[in-house]
């Protein structure tokens, strides 16, 4: 296996790093602009984590390409991190938008999309009941406030490594055996030993005994493991932990706001998993903030026997822009026309092409790296088989390694999510966009080995 010589890795890295700068010269006064209103520069901190100086400033989007102020045009496989996994302002839902936007943007009161979109979430993964917020980070904390109440426990437990939005409890990961604030945590309310049990994933023996405290009100899971690689659950994995959540009277919440790349119905319903509650947001609503967290009937039932009229709107659920009529109509154009079985059909062949293609290059090169799929989404990591948890993942990471290959790409025309090597299709992907990146990601490779 070829190893990588840093030495070299460090003189590329500075000519792409020149070569960046040379050609976003209105990027880079916009980015200088900034620093005088926008902290850091920009207008949320991990902007600054793009693998140039400075982030590229965008003029306008669609499908899967957008354009800078620059002039250039990207091929773009980040997709907003999942948030414009529908492409770009798809025609269906800006109409849908701009007709809503006329007639009432937020009203405190239900539309008619709202029953659209509850049945079709219903029929997809097979929930009983739903509700509606801005981001999965609310619909993954209101989903804990829930399994809390009606179990009346007051630990959660998550993966190592995992990633709900900025859910506090999920902030958490293992220290030499002992959970602890997860690196880079900004001002934890508490220690989320308090709060918290983290076990690596796939593993059923450590999932038991974190269980057998009996103080875990819920499991919050992605089905895979997709914010440190994507990480795919060993054979009969969600069959015997689901078993075990029964056992120990714990909710098992999926949080499908990734896992939603596997099909219309996420994993849920390609491995019919039957959670306790599900969440789901970014590409719900083409772009559009608002996100869904649904229920069985069962939870459906015991939290409304605690719930009171009078207190309703003070129990830590909820949000005045929480499932308004803009949101809702974005759900329901994008559930209707985009998130379906046909456009999964289109998007799904690419990412397997794009994972034929880099594995391809890898085993050419001899690199100890590997690819892995899911649905619509691929990803490469540094280690020469999949990871199996978390820790095996992070264990993986090569930053300057990463970064490289990313302004490698963006140098070239093609966009990759900035934090970690995922490609994600939409439905205007094409071909022609993907043999783009497994030619540039050819020539990179050839460059380092």
């Amino acid at each position: 296996m070829v190893t990588i010589d840093r030495d070299k890795l460090n003189r590329l890295q500075e000519r792409e790093s020149q070569r960046f700068v040379t050609e976003h010269p209105r990027s880079a006064e916009l980015y200088r602009r900034a620093q005088n209103s926008l902290l850091g520069g920009v207008p949320m901190n991990w902007m600054k984590k793009w693998a140039g100086a400075f982030p590229v400033f965008v003029t306008k989007a669609k499908g899967a390409h957008f354009q800078c102020v620059d002039g250039h045009d990207y091929v773009d496989l980040c997709l907003g991190d999942t948030g414009a996994m529908t492409g770009h302002s798809p025609d269906v839902v800006a109409d849908a938008v701009a007709r809503r936007v006329r007639e009432g943007i937020t009203l405190m009161l239900p539309t008619e999309d709202s029953l659209y979109v509850g049945e079709d979430l219903k029929k997809r993964f097979g929930l009983a009941h739903w509700q509606f917020t801005l981001t999965a980070t609310d619909a993954n904390r209101f989903s804990i406030r829930i399994a809390r109440e009606i179990t009346q426990r007051s630990k959660i437990l998550v993966f190592h490594y995992c990633y709900h939005g900025t859910v506090d409890e999920s902030f958490a990961a293992l220290h030499d055996g002992i959970v602890a604030p997860r690196r880079g945590n900004i001002g934890p309310p508490v220690n989320p030993a308090e709060t918290t049990r983290v076990v690596e994933f796939n593993d059923l023996n450590a999932l038991e005994d974190a269980l057998k405290h009996h103080d875990v009100a819920c499991i919050l899971a992605e089905p895979a493991m997709t914010n440190v690689g994507i990480i795919l659950p060993d054979k009969d994995y969600w069959k015997h932990a689901r078993e075990l959540a029964y056992r120990y009277g714990t909710i098992f919440i999926a949080d499908e706001t990734h896992t939603i790349c596997a099909g219309p119905g996420g994993c849920t319903a390609e491995w019919k998993l039957d959670p306790d509650m599900l969440v789901f947001g970014k590409a719900i609503g083409s772009g559009i903030p608002g996100a869904t967290y649904g229920c069985s009937e069962e939870v459906a039932q015991r939290i409304s026997a605690r719930i009171h009229l009078e207190d309703c709107d003070v129990g830590g659920i909820g949000g005045t822009l929480a499932g308004n009529a803009l949101s809702l109509v974005a759900m329901r154009a994008t559930l209707e026309n985009i998130l379906t079985p046909e456009n999964f059909a289109k998007m799904v062949p690419l990412a397997v092409r794009f994972n034929d293609g880099v594995s391809a290059e890898i085993k050419r090169r001899g690199l100890p790296w590997n690819v892995q799929r899911l649905g619509c989404r691929a990803e490469y990591t540094f280690c020469e088989k999949p990871p199996r948890n978390g820790g095996e993942s992070a264990a993986a990471a090569d930053f300057e390694l990463e970064r490289f290959l990313h302004l490698y790409a963006l140098n070239r025309g093609v966009l990759l999510t900035p934090f970690h090597n995922m490609a994600l299709m939409c439905p205007e992907t094409t071909a022609m966009d993907i043999d783009q990146h497994t030619k540039i990601f050819a020539e990179a490779a050839a460059e380092l080995a």
